[in-house]
């Protein structure tokens, strides 16, 4: 029987407390106080967006100072509040100021999440473009293509996981004998793999199996040998084996 891991990406949003939490004053009290941080921080982004920087400056100080006593300075919605007061002193031509910010947002991002992330991605972006507005090129170049490599990497992670759930969703139609759709789910991780991987990889090589065994469950005798000699395994087909991918 085959082994079938499937990704699963499930998407939390808590915007409440257990009831167990609404017995305890001081936390009821603590989220009331976070809830109008992010009240003040998206009166900031607002402020921001109409170009009224001291006022959004003003709404993300207050944002800041809650969030620092309840989160503490090394919270990731704290790093937001920074990099966000960050962005405005950047408008205001204030880059002194922009860059602490900034810097202080990168520094929790890194530790929190590393390198290869979205939001660090951004502040390595940020701090970019506020070189550039000083005329720092060389330390420009050196954010912009940190930002480039780290969203590259990203998205070779995501096409990853993609074909992995394809090469999964192929072993679940094979398993109900849907061959035709197992064999387009197939494909699609296949030609994912060849990209990113190229044709001797052995990730890509158990592709080429699971397809040449499909084919020749299907009685497509020809197209199971093309397949396998793609595997390095040139035989009748008898004797090769399907691997489901997990990923490297």
């Amino acid at each position: 029987m085959k082994l079938i891991t499937i990704i699963f990406i499930v998407l939390f949003t808590f915007v409440g407390c257990s009831n167990k939490s609404f017995t305890n004053i001081s936390t009821v009290k603590k989220e009331t106080q976070l809830r109008e941080a992010n009240h003040l921080n998206n009166q900031g982004v607002r402020a921001y967006r109409k170009g009224d920087y001291r006022a959004s400056v003003a709404y993300y100080q207050k944002s800041i100072i809650i969030k620092e006593r309840i989160l503490g300075e090394e919270h990731l919605s704290t790093a937001t509040g920074y990099n966000n007061l960050g962005l405005v002193y950047k408008r205001q031509g204030k880059e002194a100021k922009a860059l602490t910010y900034i810097l202080q947002a990168l520094k929790i991002r890194e530790k929190t999440l590393g390198q290869i992330d979205s939001r660090t991605a951004e502040s390595y972006n940020n701090l970019g473009t506020l070189y550039a507005s000083i005329g720092e090129n060389n330390k420009a170049l050196t954010y912009a293509n940190k930002t480039l490599k780290i969203k590259e990497s990203i998205i070779k992670r995501e096409q990853k996981d993609t074909a992995i759930i394809y090469n999964n969703l192929g072993v679940i139609h094979e398993e109900e004998g849907d061959y035709q759709e197992a064999l387009t789910h197939y494909i699609k991780a296949l030609k994912i793999n060849e990209k990113i991987y190229g044709e001797t990889h052995p990730v890509t090589q158990a592709n080429y199996r699971n397809i040449a065994l499909l084919y020749y469950t299907m009685g497509r005798y020809s197209d199971a040998q093309f397949y396998a000699k793609k595997a390095k395994q040139v035989s009748s087909g008898v004797e090769l084996e399907a691997i489901v991918v997990e990923g490297e």
